[in-house]
């Protein structure tokens, strides 16, 4: 795959062990160059930490050189418009150091510095009662989540899509929780991602009109990111993973990166507004091959 000369803006990437990392420097790999959104509380802790080396062991590309991310910018994607941040937030110590960090801003922002990008990553997801089971969350909790984890999303099309080159396309990250009952998984994250669904349904015909770009989700499976081990049974969800999933191996990052640098690509120039599922086959499975229920049934030796 090459893509030099090509420009990615990824939203979302706060340290080298989730999802966003991983595309990141499958695209770098590539030869793409690499724009960074970083949630504006934790600005300065990731700067810090590249620029010390911290994550040079995982910026470490296959010829041996490192990953080279051309700018880093404050993100909070919560927010459209200046005017739409609130008292509180401004005053906020670690907003105060930042500036320019809304969609409007730093899409804005990015075309001066850079002109035109190819590829947008949304790899955002935030929900503040996230522990919390749907009959016990708020009803603003509840559109928390749909704000930073879906309606972003929306936002950032409208805000990048002008400044994409045509053909270009973009790319969001889901879970399994948005179309089955995953229990823990609360707070209204669940609804975030079947909202996310189907905006990128809607978004994929709008966007690819109007700018000729195509927009398209993974659904990953469990990963054991830094924003996962928040919500708190991570290592229960990779473990029934893998006892129940038709491929026996743990998930990792790599995975995703691999099959995002393939949807961003040319190579899938015909493929838009779909959901592709990373996940070793999770999605596909109607029963629990765990359950005592199938205790006695002997399954079948993988052939060689």
């Amino acid at each position: 795959m090459d893509l030099k000369g090509k420009r990615a803006f990824i939203a979302g990437v706060g340290d080298d062990q989730g999802f966003g990392w991983a595309i990141a420097k499958a695209l770098a790999e590539a030869g793409c160059e690499i724009l960074v959104g970083t949630w504006t509380p934790i600005l300065k802790i990731f700067t810090t930490s590249y620029e010390l080396g911290k994550f040079d062991a995982s910026r470490k590309l296959s010829d041996g050189s490192l990953m080279q991310i051309k700018k880093v910018y404050a993100l909070d994607a919560s927010f459209d418009h200046p005017e739409d941040v609130p008292q509180d937030i401004l005053e906020n110590k670690r907003y105060k150091a930042a500036s320019g960090y809304t969609i409007s801003e730093v899409a804005s922002q990015v075309e001066k510095d850079f002109g035109k990008i190819d590829f947008l990553v949304h790899s955002l997801a935030n929900a503040p009662e996230v522990k919390k089971p749907l009959l016990e969350t708020s009803r603003s909790g509840y559109l928390a989540a749909l704000s930073s984890s879906s309606y972003s999303l929306v936002s950032l099309i409208a805000h990048f899509g002008p400044i994409m080159h045509t053909g270009g396309s973009a790319l969001s990250l889901t879970y399994l929780a948005s179309e089955r009952a995953v229990p823990g998984y609360g707070g209204g994250m669940s609804s975030a991602k079947a909202a996310l669904e189907s905006d990128t349904r809607t978004l994929a015909f709008e966007a690819g009109r109007k700018w000729n770009i195509r927009i398209n989700t993974i659904s990953a499976g469990p990963l054991r990111s830094r924003a996962a081990k928040a919500i708190g049974f991570i290592d229960k969800m990779i473990e029934y993973s893998n006892h129940n999933a038709p491929l026996q191996r743990e998930m990792t990052a790599e995975d995703v990166g691999a099959s995002a640098l393939f949807l961003l690509s040319p190579a899938a120039r015909a493929i838009t507004g779909t959901i592709l599922y990373v996940d070793n086959g999770m999605h596909a499975m109607g029963v629990a091959m765990d359950s005592p229920a199938f205790a006695s049934q002997e399954q079948p030796a993988p052939s060689v």
